[in-house]
């Protein structure tokens, strides 16, 4: 019998997305029964605060995801690819916040606002998209309302703390460092210095020139909508920003897309909001969107270098719905459809 109040498991629990998880939860009061937050042997001990009760956090392990309905994974992806099988075995379910499945065919990879039915075909796991990829697919899906989409092409600036918290703590070092007029400690994050930098490089390089992440935001876009066969192409940078991931983009559309009807279709795109209006220098940017759940369009544009083209700004806070947000929003899908 499908469950309404799940017993929830999360791992990854102390880590940047599991405590916006926790955050995002208490907010949204997502109906769970029981919650259980694990985490590394290091961190097993550490007490979080959830609703007006704190929570020890114990060791991931097989015998403390027992029981567990919902298993909510925002660690590394051998932890993911290491606990699926059990989490299977035991008729659970699991959102997994990290690549290990996204591209595998019997893995639904889901934002709920464009391809929520994806849930249906579950097989034991669900996989949340990259925090650049959700705002971009959302964007696409509504323009794609218009005319089809025949190419793509983002840049995308890229917060520290889509690194980790580590990553995080580096910034904050070298900012504080440089502020006191000291020499910048040396990175161990970052190959460089990223406080007062921009670094052209996200995850490793491919033969081919395009590092994962590149290549994630194009193999998942054509996922998530369906189009196997959509011309694609980015460049994603880290920039000295703690929040919020931003892209520049441009789409090239089949055949005509007023600007106007554009404008509209994004209105209308559910978890997504225009902020337009550059005149009074309003837009999208990670200050004015951190905290929030949505999607924010701005600087909307007609491209003017092609026949049928649109550009456009947009900024996600990548720990709430370009991760956590994301994650219970399935979880709200699984139950409304009793797929759970």
């Amino acid at each position: 019998m499908p469950k309404s109040r799940p017993n929830v498991a999360v791992i990854g629990a102390t880590g940047a997305v599991g405590d916006v998880f926790l955050r995002v939860a208490e907010e949204r009061n997502f109906p769970l029964n029981s919650l259980k937050l694990l985490a590394t042997a290091r961190s097993a001990g550490k007490r979080l605060r959830f609703l007006d009760a704190d929570i020890v956090v114990e060791e991931t392990t097989e015998a403390a995801l027992k029981g567990a309905d919902l298993v909510f994974c925002s660690a590394t992806s051998a932890a993911s690819r290491q606990y699926a099988p059990f989490i299977i075995g035991e008729g659970a379910v699991m959102i997994d916040d990290g690549s290990a499945f996204r591209m595998q065919a019997n893995v639904p990879l889901v934002i709920p606002e464009v391809n929520g039915e994806d849930v249906e075909w579950h097989e034991g796991i669900i996989s949340i998209p990259n925090c650049t990829t959700t705002p971009l697919a959302m964007a696409l899906h509504a323009m794609r309302q218009v005319a089809p989409l025949r190419r793509v092409t983002v840049a995308t600036y890229q917060a520290t703390s889509g690194t980790g918290a580590a990553a995080v703590e580096e910034l904050r070092s070298q900012l504080a460092a440089f502020g006191r007029g000291e020499p910048i400690p040396l990175p161990s994050v970052y190959p460089h210095q990223i406080a007062m930098n921009v670094l052209p490089q996200v995850d490793v390089f491919g033969e081919d020139g395009y590092t994962a992440e590149e290549a994630k935001m194009r193999n998942e876009t054509r996922k998530i909508l369906h189009l196997d066969g959509l011309q694609f192409s980015a460049t994603c940078a880290r920039v000295p920003t703690i929040v919020g991931h931003a892209e520049a983009v441009h789409v090239e559309f089949t055949g005509p897309a007023p600007l106007a009807a554009i404008r509209e279709a994004l209105s209308k795109q559910a978890g997504l909001v225009v902020m337009d209006d550059p005149a009074n220098s309003v837009y999208p940017m990670p200050l004015n969107t951190a905290g929030d759940d949505r999607a924010f369009v701005g600087r909307l544009r007609v491209d003017e270098s092609t026949d049928y083209g649109i550009a456009f700004w947009c900024v996600t806070d990548n720990l709430r719905k370009g991760a956590a947000t994301n994650a219970i929003q399935i979880a709200e899908e699984l139950i409304k459809r009793g797929r759970l």
